[in-house]
């Protein structure tokens, strides 16, 4: 895939991607279950723990920790867009759950106070961090001795979620590129850079590796290149550029390559990604 990018800053709060989620709820809730379950085995969460999920979105892994904790501890989750926190608080909502909150904070300046939580979790946050070292540094800050910190991003764009939406547009269109927000995502695709990345704010402990998970759309191909379309906004400027008279090739092109993946109920995808954990020594 091309390097060059086009510069366009990602719209969290877009109309699509809150229509998006609205639309395909159930399917996007499992198509990210197998993370969400990788994510909480590895935080090692206990009941009455206090526990922070930071860059949340619409709420995992917040809620299933909540869930797990079963109305014991604390469990806050944070985001910095408005529009998906909506969606968390109403999933919280529906699932009755009574030791979760959500407020709308950057990481990069918590507004919680030193050593309050024993976890903190990320999942496909951490890479879209503005200033990695001082976010991690507040995550630091507000973790107990001894707690644990539990982050899963995307690992390379080599994989097939990636090779058959955005690939394809690529070898359709070789004159369009990767925009430079996309390249964002990718950032911790190499285990070792996150893992270099925690030691350096003083973390102990660390552990980071790609592991494969089941990424899977329990619907059509179709449906699931409308919903990349909505939801994977850092790749806007490039579904953006492809010119309307070529959008319905591209479009049968992509979902002829996701329905190789088709198995008559669901598109079976493995996903790669990097699974980072460290303690505060």
């Amino acid at each position: 895939m091309s390097d060059s990018a086009t510069t366009q800053a990602p719209d969290w709060n877009s109309f699509a991607r809150k229509q998006a989620h609205e639309r395909f709820r159930k399917q996007s809730a499992i198509m990210g279950s197998e993370l969400t379950r990788l994510i909480v085995r590895q935080a090692d969460v206990h009941p009455n723990m206090q526990v922070l999920d930071v860059a949340c979105g619409s709420g995992e892994p917040a809620i299933s920790i909540a869930a797990q904790m079963n109305g014991t501890g604390q469990v806050v989750g944070t985001d910095i867009s408005t529009e998906p926190l909506a969606v968390a608080r109403d999933r919280a909502q529906q699932r009755g759950l009574t030791n979760l909150q959500f407020q709308e904070a950057d990481v990069a300046k918590l507004p919680l106070a030193n050593e309050s939580f024993d976890r903190v979790t990320c999942r496909l946050g951490l890479m879209y961090f503005a200033d990695v070292p001082r976010s991690l540094a507040e995550i630091r800050r507000v973790l107990r001795p001894e707690g644990r910190f539990t982050a899963a991003t995307w690992g390379p764009i080599s994989q097939p979620y990636f090779e058959i939406t955005v690939g394809t547009i690529l070898r359709f269109m070789p004159y369009l590129s990767i925009p430079e927000a996309a390249h964002m995502i990718f950032r911790f695709g190499d285990p070792d850079t996150v893992r270099r990345a925690l030691q350096s704010l003083g973390f102990a402990d660390v552990h980071s590796e790609l592991r494969t998970v089941a990424w899977n759309w329990e619907g059509s191909p179709q449906e699931l290149w409308q919903y990349f379309q909505a939801v994977t906004v850092p790749f806007a400027a490039l579904f953006q550029a492809i010119p309307a008279g070529r959008k319905a090739e591209i479009d049968r092109a992509v979902e002829m390559g996701i329905a190789r993946l088709f198995d008559g109920t669901r598109v079976r995808i493995d996903a790669q990604f990097t699974l980072a954990t460290a303690v505060k020594g």
